[in-house]
């Protein structure tokens, strides 16, 4: 699945997508026509959810616009029932406190998870989903992952050099599973939380 965020109607013509925006590229004036272009897209059967969006402590955006359109788009994913796709960079606690605020009454997934075990376990107790991409390779990461339940779990490249299958041949050795096995879980966490079958 690819994440869209700039020309909305030429990227959904085919495969699966998230639309969403993101934290580095809101611009005040035209944040909210970019909201309409996205609602009248998310009623295509291609468009399975709504991201990546979230908040980046690190980047240029102001903070406060950046939490505005963050909550547009999770009433947004809301009404339309699309799961969302979350950028968090280094806001962890106010991401759980604006979903607590403004809950979705979707999935959740955070993209990318790079961070400590208990910021894991916050996100994971809120009954969220952590995807994980290059940073297995760290050690680090590598016990985070271990003690993430395997239900709760996606695994992804963001468009980085690294290969999915050496993410998936690094989690199944984590996991102590066979890359099948991994697969097969993985493949029931996308059912259950995109309801489509691949």
């Amino acid at each position: 699945m690819q994440n869209i965020h700039g020309n909305f109607t030429e990227a959904t013509k085919t495969g699966f997508y998230s639309l969403g925006i993101h934290p580095w590229y809101i611009q005040p004036a035209t944040w909210k026509q970019q909201l309409e272009e996205i609602t009248l897209l998310l009623g295509n059967d291609n468009v399975l959810a709504i991201g990546e969006c979230g908040l980046d402590r690190i980047c240029k955006t102001d903070f406060e616009m950046q939490k505005e359109v963050f909550i547009s788009q999770v009433q947004l994913a809301n009404q339309f029932k699309k799961p969302l796709i979350i950028h968090c960079v280094r806001a962890h606690e106010e991401v759980l406190l604006l979903l607590k605020e403004t809950p979705a009454m979707v999935p959740v997934i955070f993209h990318g998870f790079h961070n400590r075990l208990a910021v894991a376990e916050k996100i994971l107790n809120a009954g969220h989903w952590l995807s994980f991409g290059k940073a297995l390779q760290q050690p680090g990461m590598q016990a985070v992952f271990f003690a993430t339940p395997i239900n709760k779990i996606f695994l992804e490249t963001d468009d980085g050099t690294v290969s999915i299958e050496s993410i998936y041949t690094a989690a199944a050795a984590v996991k102590n599973m066979t890359i099948d096995e991994l697969s097969l879980q993985i493949e029931h966490n996308f059912q259950t939380v995109f309801k489509v079958t691949v």
